[in-house]
């Protein structure tokens, strides 16, 4: 009876064994040392896919980690991932050897770590490969580049490529980021089409990718490979109802002829890509010794233009907006010019593009704001208080809201808004920035108006043109240089101003430089304003302190013709322009 008791409480305590193994959250098996499984619980089942007394899925891993635990007799830790179709499901398992009963067991234990792994597998792809196009980072291509170089092999020879997507920006503001990002993901599949495997082509920033092509033979092999990879981009991508075209500048360098480390080659065919740009973009050039002193003098200019910035060596000049008819001003443009270390004044084609590329241009705007202010009672004395005083506004800063809203306020500030013209050139309107909608309200309650700049030579369209609301169209100077003896600009000339005419906006006309031109605009146009060297060259604000105070009938010697100076000591090649 005693014994019946104990032996009850045994299947007892083996059952209440049992029912806490089934329940455990970890999968828990028991086999023996021929792989058949003694013991399942409820976890275990669910994660082998147990159909009836077998699993379903594939566990030869997993029989290659038990065998080599019951060889060793020491337990043996191993990451299982089991596939069910597309799934996957990643366990960390614990086998571990005993013996029982004269027996030798297994006793298995696995913890789902699914989540943590396709965590550690997000973190890995976003540290390695880029999220939009799946191409390699730019930490791959180094270790990629540096792994060749630590190899050197005697005679083996490697291209580095940087390519820059041509005129991005624009492609942005006019069809949306959403495009810009297709446009990416096309050109990255056009770009790695006939790659080798051991080449390698990688994104490094927004439309920017560097392309590792190893081993080479020569640099004409790299050439004519170049050459057939830019032909691919000349189709045009359909995207979204859009047929888009783009172009991409490559610079090149060669191992071991141009750098021996990653960084070198890197730094050197940058160089070479950026020679591309400002020839004309769209093609490909190697790096040779000639580019590198370019761009030594082009960190020359940069480093002075940011102390320029910090010393405020910038200065303002004005030049004036002239009635034809009376010759009297009708308003002024503010020009900002730079006066280098030694105190000559340099010309804005020096610095302005620099200035724009470095994010340098808001503080440059901002700066001749205040100068205009500091001296608007000067300014007023010389060219009437009833002047438009106008700032140029590069399109990049048309597009930026950021800085819109805060030129806006200093406008505001000033305590004469309505005063002030805003330059900005086509491209600022026709792009999908918002300019027209959410910036251009903003000036429009200060009272500020808005003047379309170079008008022609941007990439407006009739239809764009209509919905525009600017006050004034500035044509560019080069429809007017020899007006009166170019027949095709005369016509183009005449459609500009009947355009305007309708549209109800002023035209000036830039860059007069002769009577002829003059003359002609008076005899055969409407055109009431014109700007240009034939009236005044832009005047700087020391030259205004040195003259007195004139009155409005005398304003106009500001910009008659008896100033000869202005066409003898001044030419096109100082620039008029900012």
């Amino acid at each position: 009876m005693n014994d019946n008791k104990y032996s009850g409480a045994g299947e007892a305590e083996l059952g209440f064994l049992k029912e806490i193994v089934r329940m455990l959250p970890a999968g828990l098996t028991v086999q023996d040392a021929q792989g058949e499984l003694l013991l399942v619980n409820d976890v275990a089942a669910a994660q082998l896919g147990m159909d009836g007394s077998r699993p379903s899925r594939d566990l030869a891993s997993r029989q290659e980690a038990c065998r080599q635990a019951l060889s060793s007799g020491r337990a043996v830790v191993a990451e299982e991932a089991l596939h069910d179709g597309a799934a996957r499901q990643v366990l960390l398992t614990t086998h571990r050897p005993v013996r029982f009963d004269g027996r030798e067991l297994l006793i298995s234990a696995s913890s789902d770590i699914t989540e943590q792994k396709n965590f550690e597998d997000q973190l890995f792809r976003s540290a390695y490969f880029d999220e939009l196009t799946g191409l390699p980072s730019r930490r791959v291509i180094e270790h990629r580049a540096t792994s060749l170089l630590a190899q050197g092999r005697a005679g083996e020879r490697f291209a580095l490529a940087f390519l820059d997507v041509d005129n991005f920006k624009h492609i942005n503001d006019y069809y949306g980021h959403a495009v810009g990002d297709a446009l990416l993901v096309e050109l990255s599949k056009r770009l790695g089409r006939g790659l080798r495997d051991s080449d390698m082509l990688s994104r490094i920033s927004g439309d920017e990718f560097l392309l590792l092509l190893s081993p080479i033979q020569s640099q004409e092999e790299v050439a004519e490979f170049m050459q057939s990879t830019l032909e691919r981009l000349t189709a045009p991508f359909f995207i979204d109802n859009s047929e888009v075209f783009a172009s991409t500048s490559v610079g090149i360098s060669l191992y071991p002829d141009h750098g021996s480390s990653f960084e070198t080659l890197r730094q050197n065919a940058d160089i070479a890509m950026y020679r591309i740009k400002n020839d004309g973009k769209g093609s490909a050039a190697f790096f040779d010794s000639s580019m590198e002193r370019e761009a030594l003098a082009r960190m020359k200019i940069e480093q002075s233009l940011r102390q320029a910035i910090l010393e405020k060596r910038f200065c303002c000049a004005f030049q004036s907006k002239v009635d034809i008819r009376t010759q009297e001003v009708k308003g002024i443009e503010a020009l900002v010019r730079l006066r280098d270390d030694e105190g000559v004044i340099q010309a804005p084609g020096s610095f302005i593009n620099l200035a724009t590329e470095l994010g340098l241009i808001d503080e440059l705007t901002h700066l001749v704001l205040a100068e205009i202010v500091k001296s608007i009672d000067l300014i007023n004395e010389t060219f009437g208080a009833e002047a438009t005083i106008s700032i140029n506004v590069a399109a990049k800063q048309a597009g930026n809201p950021e800085f819109m809203r805060s030129f806006a306020q200093a406008l505001d500030d000033t305590g004469f808004p309505q005063r002030f013209m805003i330059e900005v050139t086509e491209d600022a309107f026709v792009a999908k920035n918002h300019f027209q909608a959410e910036i251009l309200p903003m000036f429009r309650k200060l009272g500020v108006a808005i003047s379309i700049d170079d008008f022609g030579t941007g990439y407006s369209s009739l239809s764009a043109l209509a919905d525009i609301t600017a006050d004034e169209i500035k044509i560019d100077r080069s429809f007017i240089t020899d007006i009166h003896k170019r027949p095709r600009n005369q016509g183009i000339l005449r459609a500009i101003e009947s355009l305007s005419e309708a549209l109800g906006m002023t035209v000036i006309a830039e860059g007069i430089e002769s009577y002829e031109e003059l003359a002609y605009l008076q005899a055969a146009t409407k055109i009431r304003y014109a700007q240009g060297y034939y009236f005044s060259r832009p005047i700087f604000l020391e030259e205004l302190k040195l003259a007195t105070p004139i009155s409005s009938e005398a304003r106009a010697s500001v910009t008659n013709r008896s100033t000869q100076q202005n066409r003898q000591g001044y030419s096109r090649a100082n620039g008029y322009r900012r």
